[in-house]
């Protein structure tokens, strides 16, 4: 008989601490935040009938901190809850969130902007997010490029003005993470079922790893899953790169003025 494994997906900021996930992944799995509703969550699906617990950080690259904590979380268990516990690499990291978002820019039409948006973190994390936006101008055909942080500085609403100074007649927005900006018809950065395809790999590869190898991932922590937020690379450094290039322009949304 196999084991019966429940699923837990633990959010930071990059999914409003997990309230972003329900919808995605569906009921049978548990989507909470890291901390205490961690810790209650691994206990009770444990007493409620699962032989095993696999939990998966969700985080597309922007959250430095996410694996770590919930490794802290979950050794923090008492030893027998421990036992039952495997820890799932993270979800994603950047080079698959800018995949996906050059995906996406891809069906929008080449005469609209584009606005990449995402929760503000720390400074890093949103310095990450104007180096991948560079990367999605590059590598593509929209002219304007713009980044808009939910919550910080551009917002929404002063990243869609700039688009519109810029001569922008329409504006596109590309979730870059698990929170959809509050603007008409924005679809997910991923659909329902390859967003559970994705998760369903992870916790494949967790119980295969403790299968063969008895690792529970459980040592792991941000040091050893690197989340490539390049911290050895000055703030910014690809997204100040103002300028034109094969008639295209991107613009990096400062919260000051650019000459």
């Amino acid at each position: 008989m196999s084991e019966r494994v429940a699923v837990v997906a633990v959010g930071g900021h990059e999914s409003a601490n997990g309230a972003a996930l329900p919808g995605l992944f569906g009921p049978e799995v548990t989507s909470v935040a890291c901390g205490r509703q961690l810790h209650r969550a691994v206990c009770a699906l444990l007493r409620g009938g699962a032989d095993r617990v696999c939990v998966v950080p969700i985080t597309l690259g922007r959250d430095a901190t996410l694996v770590a904590d919930t490794a802290r979380t979950l050794l923090a268990l008492p030893a027998a809850e421990r036992a039952r516990v495997l820890l799932g690499r993270p979800f994603a990291g950047t080079e698959q969130l800018t995949e996906w978002l050059r995906a996406a820019a891809a069906r929008v039409p080449a005469r609209a902007a584009l606005l990449v948006a995402a929760p503000a973190g720390e400074p890093q994390e949103d310095a990450e997010l104007y180096r991948i936006a560079r990367l999605v101008w590059q590598h593509g055909t929209h002219r304007i490029v713009e980044v808009a942080l939910i919550g910080g500085d551009p917002d929404l609403g002063r990243a869609l003005e700039r688009c519109r100074v810029l001569g922008a007649v329409r504006t596109v927005a590309l979730p870059a993470s698990f929170v959809l900006p509050p603007v008409p018809g924005v679809a997910p950065l991923l659909s329902g079922p390859a967003a559970a395809g994705v998760l369903a790999a992870r916790v494949g590869l967790a119980v295969e790893r403790f299968r063969v190898h008895g690792d529970d991932g459980l040592a792991a922590t941000g040091a050893h899953w690197p989340v490539h937020t390049h911290p050895d690379r000055p703030a910014l450094d690809h997204a100040h790169s103002l300028g034109r290039a094969h008639g295209r322009e991107f613009v990096h949304a400062s919260p000051f003025p650019v000459a």
